[in-house]
């Protein structure tokens, strides 16, 4: 089982299935800045306690009926139980499912609604370097689930020396052949073991403009490491209840 943890947001109704695991074996991950069983900054993403049953997830989100239900992780296509999952949401409680961020190993899932897409890199020497897989695969399934009309969004990080902004323009080229899909442009925060800097703030309103060439709908974040684990202070997207499981509310990543 890959699913540890429910949260709630009551304001904005949105429910979140936390999974772990990944399909991408990323060295830049931010994953690996969240905080461990002590409270401080750890070189991995710390283990579960254990896995929620099923049942469980269900029993927690018809409790809320929120209007929609997230799936994220890690990689929330790693759990084997997503599909019988998003039918659930679906049909049972009626409401909109998104994967909330993904890779996009897979987007071919059926009542799926919705998907916030990582694209990690437009060189394909530098997309295998740091996922280990194809570029192509992402990118076709990326198209596909477009032409298919489901809901998209995307986002890149910014990594000065690896994925440059000549590859941010790249990849809002690309995204620029589908119709309003919104691009959001990470700042890259320095993980442990990784020689790559942050991005200036220069830097960052300067692969903006090159994304705005192509993309109308550009946004960019540019978190410390102590902003990325203390997010629900910035935004309120953030500010979750933990309705099934243990561990801290943390969500890493707002989507659409």
């Amino acid at each position: 089982m890959a699913f540890y943890k429910v949260t709630y947001n009551s304001k904005h109704d949105f429910a979140t299935v936390h999974n772990y695991g990944c399909t991408f074996k990323c060295p830049i991950c931010s994953y690996k800045l969240m905080s461990g069983a002590d409270g401080t900054p750890g070189l991995a993403y710390p283990k579960p306690e254990r896995y929620l049953k099923i049942d469980e997830i269900k029993e927690a989100l018809a409790s809320v009926s929120p209007g929609s239900v997230r799936f994220m992780g890690g990689e929330p296509t790693v759990a084997k139980e997503l599909p019988e999952m998003l039918k659930f949401v679906k049909n049972e409680l009626n409401a909109r499912t998104m994967l909330g961020h993904t890779n996009g190993c897979d987007l071919g899932l059926a009542n799926l609604d919705a998907a916030n897409v990582g694209l990690k890199a437009w060189d394909e020497n530098v997309h295998m370097s740091i996922t280990g897989i194809e570029k192509k695969r992402i990118y076709n399934n990326f198209r596909k689930a477009a032409d298919n009309g489901m809901k998209l969004s995307a986002n890149l990080i910014f990594i000065p020396g690896l994925v440059d902004i000549d590859q941010v323009e790249k990849v809002a080229e690309f995204i620029s052949s589908f119709n309003d899909v919104p691009f959001h442009i990470m700042g890259y925060i320095p993980v442990p073991g990784q020689s790559y800097r942050r991005p200036t703030v220069n830097e960052m309103e300067d692969a903006k403009k090159a994304a705005e060439r192509y993309v109308k709908d550009v946004q960019y974040s540019h978190l410390s490491p102590e902003q990325l684990l203390s997010l629900e202070r910035k935004d309120d997207r953030f500010d979750v209840k933990v309705i099934a499981g243990v561990g801290s509310a943390r969500i890493f990543s707002p989507s659409f």
